[in-house]
């Protein structure tokens, strides 16, 4: 059967909906009889509640309720929200209450929440409750929070260091004792955030006839959800359904459970009518899941040659005031380190430290970004350093073709070693030097110079771990009017889940790509999933896609060739009907084997037949699979301004084989945005007491569409052995390189002045004091 689908640019099907207005968010779900919710926050960084005073919220016209944590019930009331990935062997990792109950770690934390008629009352009635906080010391700048004797981010953890994590293999003492050069570097990342378009939101509503609550979410994970809410209301599994409808972005911060996702449905159930809370902008610079700061100290052990001998430093890692994915981000940061390049030892001891910010977590990249950055930088100092070109000093310690499967000697998130399964870096590499013209890319430069412009070009290498486990299912069901029901775990955030999923299926079955009816993220259409995080879904949903279609395939041809009374190997499925290949060609449609597969009551099956055509399949990955690509970017930037604008972007990306390249294409190229909003603009800034600074788009700032240029975008497809489909993912190795190659790129375009950088984001005020701290601006007079 040959790919009708598979690796076609097949028009994406759920945007007709989106794109004319009739996407179904949480927000557009009317409930009648539904209220609305608002959360009381803590406006300190860190504080004792001594008292809560609900009774002028109370008395105000259209307010229904106003809950404080003793008003929840138990658990949820006084046991901390699961953590989802915990960590053994550390007492001070932990996560935050679903309300307070006698002290807020961070400015956002919700304190109690108002149930009124509206979001206008309620958030009238939320500025009369009363809170009597007793304000102490914040920790807020990592740095001095793991100094001796800063404030503790929490009064009953005497310290503010949660865990000491160390990586390590091979000789690095030996190594460094030899080398030709010792390089080292301070690197910092900053604090950012995901911006999805669409902010957190939560509706419930109980049902006491059947006793089911439905949770709609704006959540990645609707399955991890389910579980954890019924944790914490003591409720078996089936007597909750989660939905997440269509979801405006997710990019990591709606990956983990939050408190509003308990709250809702706890008040829904307390009331008996419906709530609904939509999450406001200014409650998602406050509240929503955030990623880095980070602070690294590193160096790196070269021979004559810049060949790579050892890497050895440390890393401090700012966790905010809880750790709701444990420590999965440093730690991916850790030992993404070594990338594409032989690293013969290796040495990094990170140290995840407590402040009273908002918990950070995964945002898209999840660590590699920062890890790539550092490893990158180095290679660009190896090269300024040893006089030699920094493409082929990149070329020199790249891992080769013939050495896969290649292993580093650490152990992943996912609890296996790290062993790379296919991949031709030098070939991404060779792609994209090649189409962004960087060989001749000298001469664009003198000729830029003589006019007094001052243009640069950065490249920047990446190994990203996808495909993370622990499975993810998909159902496939002929119906008896001949459409094809498609049930899965897997989320759609906008990643066009919908699409490649229908592909896959309906290569396997024959089936017309517009008779499949998908259901995507609801806990009520498949009983186990895991959900879209770790660019993991077309891997784990579309091979259980693949084998589920496989099996039905098989189904529907056995059917058929028993009722046509012929072989199966003459039957062909296309256009949802099974055919005979010779004589006149008679012919079953799907809908007719459908209800033959349903049988006639009382009587019994053929011999041979089962009921129904439909099969359930749960794909788990023997380990993680590893993409890889290079971008190389070229910019001009203006010294009198440090302004930087953006020429040229070339990405050359491996994601194994395709399933939709106009898909992967908006992937890569949206990642490439987030990269760059990374790169030169976004930073979650805090003041000393732990207070947030830029809480709108007015101070944080964004990339805007002059900002992101089109991408030239190279598919390198070497297949993936590791899954019955050769794919890797292709969510996030947009961003994860951009910083590193724009950073460099602007290094490149100002070394007349000889100004060097290992920071992001890069600010035009951080670029025009370090050119006036190298008296670019007297060179530049005096020309």
């Amino acid at each position: 059967m040959g790919a009708k689908h598979f690796g076609a640019r097949v028009t994406r099907l759920e945007d007709p909906a989106l794109l004319s207005g009739r996407g179904r968010f949480v927000d557009d779900i009317a409930l009648p009889g539904a209220l609305n919710a608002c959360f009381v926050r803590s406006p300190y960084g860190h504080a004792k509640v001594r008292s809560i005073d609900t009774s002028a919220a109370l008395a105000m016209l259209g307010v229904h309720a106003v809950l404080t944590a003793a008003d929840l019930p138990e658990p949820m009331r006084s046991q901390r929200i699961p953590m989802i990935l915990p960590v053994a062997d550390s007492r001070t990792m932990r996560t935050q209450h679903c309300l307070a109950i006698d002290e807020v770690n961070y400015a956002g934390q919700a304190v109690a929440v108002v149930i009124a008629d509206n979001r206008h009352v309620a958030e009238d009635a939320a500025a009369m409750v009363a809170v009597d906080f007793d304000v102490l010391p914040a920790a807020s700048d990592v740095r001095e929070a793991a100094a001796p004797g800063a404030p503790q981010a929490h009064s009953d953890i005497p310290t503010n260091i949660a865990l000491v994590v160390p990586t390590a293999y091979g000789d690095v003492d030996a190594a460094f004792g030899r080398a030709a050069h010792v390089f080292e570097e301070e690197i910092w990342a900053h604090r950012g955030g995901g911006m999805a378009m669409e902010p957190r939101a939560v509706l419930a509503i109980h049902e006491p006839a059947t006793d089911m609550l439905t949770v709609w979410s704006s959540t990645q994970t609707p399955h991890l959800g389910r579980r954890t809410l019924a944790d914490l209301l003591t409720r078996d599994l089936e007597s909750i359904r989660m939905i997440a409808p269509d979801v405006g972005g997710g990019f990591g911060p709606k990956a983990p459970f939050y408190a509003e996702e308990a709250v809702i449905p706890a008040a829904a159930m307390k009331l008996g009518r419906p709530v609904k809370w939509q999450e406001d902008r200014r409650e998602h610079f406050l509240c929503a899941i955030q990623e880095r700061d980070q602070y690294w100290k590193v160096a790196v052990a070269v021979d004559a040659d810049g060949k790579l001998l050892a890497f050895r430093g440390s890393m401090l890692h700012d966790t905010g005031a809880f750790t709701p994915w444990g420590i999965v981000m440093p730690y991916i940061a850790a030992v993404t380190v070594p990338g594409p390049y032989v690293m013969p030892a290796y040495k990094l001891d990170v140290t995840v430290v407590l402040t009273n910010k908002v918990p950070t977590a995964p945002v898209r990249g999840a660590g590699r970004p920062q890890a790539v950055f550092v490893m990158e930088r180095l290679m660009d100092r190896i090269a300024r350093e040893l006089k030699l070109d920094r493409v082929e000093v990149r070329r020199r310690n790249m891992i080769k073709p013939e050495q896969m499967p290649y292993e580093i000697p650490l152990i992943f998130r996912d609890g296996k070693p790290i062993v790379y399964h296919g991949g031709d870096f030098p070939k991404s590499q060779d792609k994209a030097v090649e189409v962004s013209r960087y060989e001749t890319f000298r001469e664009r430069q003198s000729a830029a110079l003589a006019q007094g412009r001052y243009i640069g070009i950065g490249i920047a290498n990446y190994v990203e771990g996808t495909g993370l486990g622990p499975f993810e299912g998909v159902t496939v069901r002929i119906l008896t009017n001949g459409k094809v029901a498609v049930a899965t775990g897997a989320t759609n955030q906008g990643q066009g889940t919908r699409t490649t999923l229908s592909q896959i299926v309906a290569d396997q079955i024959g089936c017309r790509i517009e008779d499949i009816i998908m259901t995507i993220g609801d806990t009520g259409a498949i009983s186990q999933g895991v959900g879209g995080f770790a660019s993991r879904q077309a891997i784990n949903a579309g091979s259980s896609a693949q084998i589920a279609g496989i099996a039905v395939r098989k189904q529907i041809v056995g059917l058929a060739a028993r009722a046509l009374g012929i072989p199966e190997s003459e039957i062909d499925l296309e256009d949802s009907e099974a055919v005979a290949r010779s004589g006149n060609k008679p012919k079953l449609t799907f809908a007719e084997l459908a209800r033959m597969a349903q049988g006639v009551p009382g009587s019994a099956f053929p011999e041979g037949q089962t009921a129904g055509l439909e099969h359930t399949a749960f794909f788990a990955p023997p380990q993680a699979s590893y993409c890889n690509g290079t971008h190389v970017v070229e910019v001009e930037v203006d010294p009198m301004t440090g302004g930087t604008t953006i020429l040229d972007y070339t990405v050359a990306h491996d994601s194994g084989t395709v399933i939709n390249p106009m898909i992967v294409d908006g992937q890569v190229q949206g990642g490439v945005a987030h990269g760059i909003g990374n790169a030169l603009f976004e930073h979650m800034r805090y003041d000393t007491d732990a207070n947030p600074l830029t809480t709108t788009f007015q101070d944080y700032l964004m990339p805007s569409a002059p900002d992101v240029p089109g991408c030239d975008i190279i598919h390198v497809e070497t297949p993936n052995p590791l899954n019955p489909i050769g794919v890797k993912g292709a969510g996030e190795g947009g961003t994860i390189p951009a910083p590193a190659a724009i950073v460099a790129a602007i290094e490149n375009a100002l070394s007349p002045f000889g100004v060097h950088f290992a920071e992001m984001p890069l600010s035009p005020e951080r670029i025009v004091n370090a050119l006036d701290e190298a008296g670019a601006y007297q060179k530049l007079s005096a020309a």
